[in-house]
């Protein structure tokens, strides 16, 4: 069995030269599709043949010493304390090779971190939250605020509170909203935080900076290539910190600016919604699919909660019979707690729609009071609040 395994790890090496390209790619860090990713690339590919190289010499010299001084060769050993040529070239050759190194790697460093603006570019903040991504367009309005939304994991929680489900093609990097850019076009990114330490990383772009409350992280980058690329949250933020993924879709300068027409679009439609009618039936289908995204998982998919860490809300008095406390408590949040105000995170007919949900579901329509929230309801606290 020893003689196996020694004739399969022989013949591991010897095939080694001939893994395909497409393989090495696999082990090797990602090219990206900016211009900084491929110079990054370029530096680290630079300085692996560097140190191949300076393995090859050391060891070589090594091995060559073992060799030529071994003791069936030569059995008188030579007679020497100090050698001050050899000790001066092994510290100068080395900080010579430490210098020319470090010119381009801080050369690409001062290219990274131009942050200036340019013209014709878009400013993009980033702000994370637990567990979700705000993005919020500066230089595009919607009447006077940017054009703003919130992009959340869409993955189903069964994937990945079981074993059972199989697993999506884009496990754990599935989003319902994408940030979207034009391609070959600056863009800024203006990373911040609203509660805890997080971290934007996007390999595909060579950017990584961390979202620290109260400061203004900058990261800039210019997309080639059109397509859907994805990263996530590179800061340990809590218990659901491998649950806040983040895709960027690159498109044209055209359908960005579809995109952007249609966003402006939907975020206007929502004041005519306000006014609309709205039946319970159409409530509960949208506030289900909200529940779903932004609150089962904490208060569970059956409104069960976790004992000792997230309340139950079914059965719960305030959602049975405290309509005001219920539409206050999810417009403010919880001070001290982990449920957030999410008067920015939903407009008024999501916000309406998901506290209908749980008034209505799990037997609390037929435990409660039965009334439902409509949009009104939401605005009018907004009014009385200002």
């Amino acid at each position: 069995m020893a003689y196996m395994k020694k004739e399969l790890g022989l013949l591991t090496l010897l095939t080694l030269p001939f893994i395909s390209s497409a393989d090495w790619l696999d082990v090797n860090m990602p090219v990206g599709v900016t211009d900084i990713s491929q110079d990054v690339f370029g530096l680290h590919m630079l300085m692996f043949w560097i140190m191949i190289a300076i393995g090859v010499v050391v060891f070589g010299v090594l091995f060559y010493a073992m060799w030529k001084y071994r003791r069936s060769n030569n059995k008188t050993a030579a007679d020497f304390e100090e050698n001050h040529k050899l000790e001066i070239a092994w510290t100068v050759v080395p900080t010579i090779i430490l210098i020319l190194m470090a010119l381009p790697a801080s050369s690409l460093l001062k290219k990274m971190y131009d942050h200036e603006a340019e013209e014709g570019g878009i400013d993009i903040q980033v702000i994370g939250w637990q567990w979700k991504w705000q993005y919020k367009y500066l230089d595009e309005k919607v009447g006077d605020k940017p054009l703003s939304f919130f992009s959340n994991l869409t993955t189903p929680s069964d994937q990945y509170e079981t074993n059972q489900a199989t697993k999506g093609e884009n496990y754990l990097l599935e989003v319902d909203e994408e940030v979207v850019v034009p391609i070959n076009t600056p863009i800024r990114f203006l990373i911040t935080s609203n509660d805890v330490i997080h971290s934007w990383y996007m390999s595909d772009f060579a950017v990584k900076q961390d979202a620290i409350p109260g400061f203004i992280n900058v990261a800039k980058t210019t997309i080639n290539e059109p397509g859907v690329y994805r990263g996530n949250c590179t800061e340990l933020c809590g218990e659901r910190h491998a649950y806040m993924p983040v895709v960027v879709r690159a498109v044209t300068r055209d359908e960005y600016q579809d995109w952007l027409q249609s966003k402006k679009d939907a975020a206007e439609q929502v004041a005519f919604l306000t006014e609309k009618d709205w039946t319970l039936a159409e409530l509960m289908e949208q506030g289900e699919e909200i529940y779903n995204t932004r609150c089962a998982a904490c208060h569970q998919m059956n409104g069960a909660g976790i004992p000792g860490f997230y309340p139950a809300l079914a059965g719960s008095d305030l959602v049975l019979y405290d309509k005001p406390k219920h539409i206050e408590i999810l417009m403010e949040g919880v001070r001290g707690s982990q449920m957030q105000s999410f008067a920015e995170q939903l407009n008024e007919v999501e916000m309406a729609s998901v506290i209908t949900f749980t008034r209505q579901s799990w037997g609390n329509d037929r435990a409660g009071d039965g009334e439902i929230v409509i949009p009104k309801d939401i605005v009018e606290y907004k009014q009385k609040d200002s």
